[in-house]
């Protein structure tokens, strides 16, 4: 019972933690500039780089049943696919919708990996490229249309789980004291 509670907490800190970062802050001193070369990285990459992550998605009102049928296709291929590595990254991914709408009235969907495998793409338009031959054509486009707006991606490092006990670090004691 405490396991199936971490996802639904880990969700509520992650949705938290969103609101934070819409919040203005002011602004921060500008630091120096690295000086290594820059990394070439799709912005549109879907990995993570902590131990959980989190893809928050809106969808437009009246396109949330392609999305679904997307997602529904998306989730049948894994359930019979083969790659052992993809099978253990999607392992942990679940995808829920929100009861609330965002601001503009558009369906939010959160895709939550626990465990997320570092690297990994987790972008469903490349897995159903890869998995899902027989998925309409038409489909696949007004899935693509469906999308209200760019997703945001947080990667998670756990800070505490509120089901457990703290741990409490040993006291240790300076020479001479």
């Amino acid at each position: 019972m405490l396991r199936d509670a971490l996802p639904l907490n880990l969700l509520l800190a992650s949705l938290w933690l969103l609101a934070q970062a819409a919040t203005p802050q002011p602004p921060a001193p500008p630091t120096p500039a690295p000086q290594t070369a820059p990394v070439s990285v799709d912005p549109a990459t879907a990995s993570f780089t902590g131990q959980a992550g989190v893809i928050l998605i809106t969808i437009k009102p009246a396109m949330t049943d392609a999305y679904e049928s997307v997602i529904h296709a998306l989730q049948g291929a894994l359930a019979t696919d083969t790659d052992e590595p993809r099978r253990a990254a999607v392992k942990g991914w679940r995808v829920f919708k929100a009861l609330e709408g965002d601001t503009k009235g558009n369906a939010v969907y959160v895709h939550l990996f626990l465990p997320a495998v570092p690297g990994f793409d987790y972008r469903p338009s490349l897995l159903i490229d890869a998995l899902v031959k027989d998925l309409a054509p038409d489909l696949l486009t007004k899935y693509q249309e469906s999308i209200a707006g760019a997703p945001s991606k947080l990667s998670l490092t756990e800070l505490a789980n509120m089901a457990l006990a703290p741990v409490v670090a040993p006291e240790v004691k300076k020479p001479g004291g």
